[in-house]
């Protein structure tokens, strides 16, 4: 019986997948772009400026985590809810929040740049003027980066992903254009560097958020009917989402601070062009945690305990060994990579960037474990286990080994710090299950340490797939029995039975029918609190019952009167396409 809904979450989490790695792969491209432009058009002193921004990148990126973070939680769980006006509501509040935030650090940065503000970056009198241009460049980049990166979790329960797609191609080729332009022909040095990035940025932005402006889109932004309460839950929430990028950012001051003590500039560059590579491979992990927190946060918000454990699963064995063949290829690739921003293998920078390429794959892996479980222990609240991962992974680990690998290995101390902070979060996690289940965990809900209240037992639920009409009527006879033998009386055991038999039918005759893929039903009858909860999936294009239901009854009564009928005698419907799927949920 789990094993139909594992398929199912597996095959949402795959298709799910390749739209957020691309998106967030957007910033690494234009950091690709920026390290090339920087390394064979201007000079390594500005490849150091580029590294030394990277903290400030983290810290940026870390509040667009806390709203994103925050809101995606919240909306997963209004989702799972079918609370649709709450979902309105958290749209507008998140776009108005994050664009006051932006705009105060917009101009936060510009000053900085402009009054050489920086010295917290460097002390070095020939980087500081360059790292200061850089800056002010960047800072006109700001707005559009953090909104662009709150928009894509809207678009997809909207079903645009697409449009996320669409705008990341767009953006990767204006950057280039633009790079070339301010910084091969016009000669505006790390300036122009940053200006190509944030120009690109309102270009990726521009392109997201003309689709909330049409008519097609149930999302519109509507600041008068703003919950403010909700501002406060939001950041609250996600705070946990961009903890961890706050660290990283405190972290990336004191890795730079030794590199500049132990390596120079020299090393500096080799780390920020070894990472700005890197971070190309690190979308595929973070496009992976940001599709299963969504659907963490759904799970969660409809109680499915199966589904969690589930998702975990396909972490374990989709998502990790996708990882490692991606980590193979890294690893041989090496030397070539290394050769695109540093044609010299004699020259010292040479060595340092490619034994990064060689290091910091191995970390990979392990950090998608530590994502997953980071999303979950956020959506339940569980703060003070969140916190400790967090600090752990944001800091503490990688900032302690560094100091204590770097001044003998030099920026081979750093790398190999990234690889054991990923053993100390595995065995934290462990460690973690262990403590409080007072035995070894055995399994994927062991590992989660999920309430025993939460959800209902196996035996309280079955899940069935059906791919034919033939096994429509099976459905209904398993469904009649599984509802008397929990004591469900024979009313109400008939009414699910015939409610589930209608729609599974329906769908079987007009969803299989529309196109020459084949599909398959998922339905999941849940048993709890005397209630009895009917769940039904398809992967068939989009298609509304209700919308069908009221299309018959306007033009010829004798139409769908199955689905008809079910409606005039169940009342608790509700219907979504979400992630791509039909959803429908019946409560009796």
């Amino acid at each position: 019986m789990g094993n139909s809904n594992y398929q199912i979450t597996r095959k949402m989490m795959l298709s799910l997948l390749p739209v957020q790695i691309i998106l967030a792969a957007v910033s690494a491209v234009n950091s690709i772009v920026s390290s090339y432009f920087a390394s064979n058009f201007i000079g390594i002193d500005v490849m150091s400026a580029v590294g030394l921004y990277s903290p400030v990148s983290m810290l940026l990126g870390a509040i667009a985590s806390v709203m994103s973070g925050g809101s995606a939680i919240m909306c997963g769980k209004y989702l799972g809810q079918n609370q649709n006006r709450k979902l309105q509501d958290m749209f507008s509040l998140d776009l108005l929040l994050t664009f006051i935030v932006s705009a105060v650090f917009t101009v936060l940065f510009v000053m900085m740049g402009i009054a050489d503000l920086t010295g917290i970056f460097t002390q070095d009198e020939v980087l500081r003027p360059i790292f200061n241009r850089y800056l002010i460049g960047q800072s006109a980049g700001i707005i559009p980066m953090m909104l662009g990166n709150q928009l894509p979790m809207f678009l997809t329960t909207e079903n645009k992903s697409k449009r996320t797609l669409v705008s990341s191609v767009v953006y990767i080729f204006v950057n280039l254009v633009f790079n070339y332009i301010f910084v091969e022909q016009l000669k505006l040095g790390a300036f122009g560097l940053a200006l190509a990035s944030s120009l690109g940025m309102w270009v990726f932005l521009i392109m997201e958020i003309q689709y909330f402006m049409t008519r097609k889109s149930n999302l519109k932004i509507r600041i008068k009917k703003i919950d403010w309460k909700e501002a406060g839950n939001t950041v609250s929430i996600g705070w946990s989402c961009g903890e961890s990028y706050l660290y990283m950012a405190l972290r990336g001051l004191a890795v730079n601070k030794l590199l500049e003590i132990h390596t120079g500039s020299m090393g500096i560059s080799a780390f920020a062009t070894a990472n700005n590579v890197m971070g190309i491979f690190w979308a595929i992990p973070s496009g992976m945690a940001v599709v299963s927190r969504l659907l963490i946060s759904v799970a969660i918000g409809e109680e499915d305990r199966q589904t969690l454990g589930d998702i975990m699963r396909v972490m374990y064995r989709c998502y990790i060994p996708i990882m490692c063949a991606v980590d193979v290829v890294i690893i041989l690739m090496a030397d070539p990579l290394t050769g695109i921003f540093y044609s010299d293998p004699s020259v010292p920078v040479y060595a340092m960037m490619r034994s990064g390429l060689r290091i910091l794959p191995l970390c990979m892996p392990l950090a998608i474990i530590c994502m997953h479980f980071s999303n979950y222990s956020q959506v339940v609240s569980r703060d003070a286990y969140n916190r400790t991962l967090s600090i752990l992974d944001g800091a503490a680990d990688v900032a302690f080994f560094s100091y204590l690998l770097t001044g003998w290995l030099g920026v081979d101390g750093v790398y190999i710090a990234n690889v054991l902070n990923g053993v100390v979060t595995t065995l934290f996690i462990i460690g973690y299950a262990w403590f409080k289940l007072k035995r070894v965990p055995k399994n994927m809900e062991d590992l989660l340490v999920l309430p025993d209240e939460f959800g209902v037992d196996e035996d309280d639920r079955i899940d069935i797939s059906v791919r034919t009409i033939k096994e429509v009527v099976t459905l209904s006879e398993q469904i009649q029995k599984f509802c008397v033998e929990k004591g469900i009386d024979s009313k109400r055991s008939y009414l699910s039975a015939l409610a589930l038999e209608e729609m599974a039918a329906n769908i079987v005759e007009q969803g299989f029918t529309k196109d020459n893929r084949e599909h398959t039903i998922y339905v999941r009858v849940v048993h709890k609190d005397d209630n009895v909860i009917l769940r039904i999936r398809d992967d068939c294009l989009p298609f509304n019952p209700e919308d069908r239901k009221q299309i018959s009854e306007n033009e010829d009564i004798t139409k769908n009167i199955g689905v008809r009928m079910i409606y005039k005698i169940l009342k608790d419907i509700s219907y979504q396409f979400l992630f791509g799927m039909n959803v429908l949920t019946i409560k009796i």
